[in-house]
């Protein structure tokens, strides 16, 4: 079994993809839902991703919380990882502050990110 994309972590836009993947030193799919996603959409991505470890990583704004929330009651099984609320946005945290909330789900992250503020 290959064992490299194991792990799939759910952004809302391109910037947020763009901004993890710059950080994460493992091989991770990283999908963006591009904000809100239909049931039929939802249902295909679950079915898509039943046997591997995922993450949700989404703004700490009102469209955020309303894609949580829908992550919860339709995927239950998945992580969910939080973003400190006073940056809003998963593409304005800074790098150090992501690789942090990364590194606590036990996602290798390359170690320059993790400079200023050690967990």
């Amino acid at each position: 079994m290959d064992f490299s994309d194991e792990k799939v972590i759910i952004v809302e836009g391109t910037s947020d993809k763009r901004k993890v993947k710059d950080i994460i030193k493992e091989p991770i799919e990283i999908i963006c839902t591009n904000g809100t996603i239909s049931i039929t959409k939802m249902d295909e991505l679950i079915d898509a991703l039943l046997e591997r470890d995922v993450y949700i990583l989404v703004d700490a704004d009102d469209a955020g919380e309303k894609l949580r929330k829908q992550f919860k009651r339709e995927f239950p099984e998945a992580e969910h990882l939080y973003i400190d609320r006073m940056y809003k946005e998963v593409a304005a945290a800074p790098e150090y502050h992501l690789a942090s909330v990364l590194i606590g789900a036990n996602i290798d992250v390359h170690k320059e990110f993790l400079g200023r503020r050690m967990i």
